[in-house]
């Protein structure tokens, strides 16, 4: 993706890019970052278009869940974010980014060794694009999500400083390193547990052993019955879940032989030796309401379960919206989207899920074709409510989520660009924090202009999905 993983024999010194990314501040000085510039809009009519290509049922659900709060509007419309985007200014510099790297977009996960890992988790939005829109979206994402948990301006707009400064300061650290030390940088609950609060590390704990216990068999206990016929089904539980009718068991069957070549393949034999028993339709996320989405139960030679999650992968919003071109090489390509979305998770992780795969464009009868990835479902996977955090605490989650952002990208070769742009002055995370501030108050005026045009009937809504 992108030019990451491109060998390059005549790619810049370390030295060199430092060196053009200083060059950058005469063309685009870092506190004119702090300039909130937006094109001509209409952000209700953009989720209105999304919706056109959306399981219509689920259009109400995905609309209540967006109107919770203008923190639950902000993490569904990285659409619109990357529209707006598209008429900033930016250095020029483009690399792997995630697209959708709002505070709640980073979480806890298990490492094919079973540790338990923090990092980003959704990657349906990854493409190449300018680096400043992930750190603009995560930094815009701590003042709303700030606001939404009661904390002051002074205190949100600080939280926003201070997480664009943990960007700046570990970018700037791992290009004290090698690129291997780069490469396997990551960081554990135990880093996690150290920002605790004593009277908030019980909590922590029971966060991360609650991620712990989320395996195959706990989910089996949890969804799947045994039918009249003796044999295991998922349950279903309208909307959030149900069968589809017009899907047959063997229509997954023969998708199969395309994941297995697209898999690791230790996995891929591994996963030979499961057999697909049942498959079930179900709601995901705020975002991603109304795509088709399914969970699969697979069983083992001995019995044992696996639950695999097969996610439509339609085109990233930055290309969509924010207009930016997927680069193959250095070259504009059509990738297979389930492609895309498994190729920069592995870029941008970590660890990646080793059951990580993508099928090619197939439809439901009658459908259009779709594009899949495919991955483990809910293993040993958890997430912090931000609810229960102090100002303090919230404050340095965001750092940890920005620390872990700085690893991210440091993955694209050309990133050490970034590196001599931002150098060591505080210009770049004022300038972003206040425009972050900015942006969440246009977000909090677009999630009233979308509850109002559901008032009037513009966009069905369900409420309490």
């Amino acid at each position: 993706m992108g030019d990451a993983g491109q060998p390059d024999l005549g790619r810049q010194s370390l030295r060199e890019l430092q060196e053009k990314g200083k060059s950058l501040r005469s063309s685009l000085p870092r506190s004119g970052h702090a300039e909130l510039s937006l094109p001509d809009r209409d952000p209700v009519g953009l989720i209105a278009r999304q919706n056109e290509s959306r399981l219509a049922d689920l259009v109400p659900v995905r609309i209540g869940r967006m109107l919770q709060s203008p923190f639950a509007y902000y993490r569904g419309t990285a659409a619109v974010m990357a529209h707006d985007l598209a008429a900033a200014a930016v250095t020029g510099q483009r690399i792997v980014c995630c697209g959708d790297a709002h505070i709640s977009n980073f979480g806890l996960f298990a490492s094919p060794e079973r540790r338990l890992l923090f990092d980003l988790n959704d990657f349906d939005e990854v493409s190449t694009a300018p680096w400043e829109w992930d750190v603009k979206r995560l930094a815009a994402s701590v003042v709303i999500g700030g606001r939404d948990i009661g904390l002051n301006e002074t205190a949100c707009f600080e939280s926003a400083s201070s997480a664009v400064s943990a960007y700046r300061t570990v970018i700037r650290e791992l290009y004290s390193r090698t690129a291997l030390d780069r490469y396997f940088f990551q960081v554990e609950t135990d880093m996690l547990e150290k920002l605790a609060s004593p009277e908030r590390r019980k909590l922590l704990t029971q966060t991360v052993k609650k991620a712990r216990r989320r395996t195959s068999d706990q989910v089996l206990d949890k969804l799947v019955m045994v039918d009249d016929h003796g044999l295991q089904v998922i349950k279903d539980d309208p909307p959030i879940a149900r069968h589809v009718a017009n899907v047959e068991l063997d229509a997954f069957q023969d998708l199969f032989a395309q994941y297995y070549r697209s898999m690791r393949p230790d996995t891929a034999l591994l996963v030979s030796q499961f057999r697909l028993v049942d498959f079930i339709l179900r709601v995901v996320g705020v975002g991603s309401v109304g795509t088709r989405c399914f969970v699969l139960l697979l069983v083992g030679p001995a019995g044992e379960p696996l639950f695999l999650q097969a996610k439509e992968a339609p085109p990233s919003v930055l290309e969509s919206h924010g207009r930016e071109p997927l680069l193959i090489g250095g070259r504009q390509s059509r990738m297979n989207q389930g492609e895309r979305v498994v190729t920069g998770q592995r870029v941008l992780q970590a660890q990646s899920d080793p059951f990580l795969g993508w099928i090619e464009s197939w439809g439901e009868a009658g459908g259009e074709p779709t594009d899949f990835y495919l991955r483990q479902f809910r293993d040993m996977k958890g997430s912090i409510d931000l609810t229960t955090l102090t100002g303090a605490e919230f404050l340095d989650y965001g750092r940890l989520c920005a620390a872990v952002l700085a690893r991210a990208h440091s993955q694209s070769p050309d990133a050490a660009i970034i590196e001599g742009y931002l150098g060591r002055s505080d210009q770049f995370e004022l300038a972003v924090a206040k425009w972050a501030v900015q942006y969440a108050d246009q977000a909090e005026k677009d999630y009233n202009d979308l509850k109002s045009s559901v008032e009037h009937g513009r966009l069905p809504v369900e409420y309490g999905v």
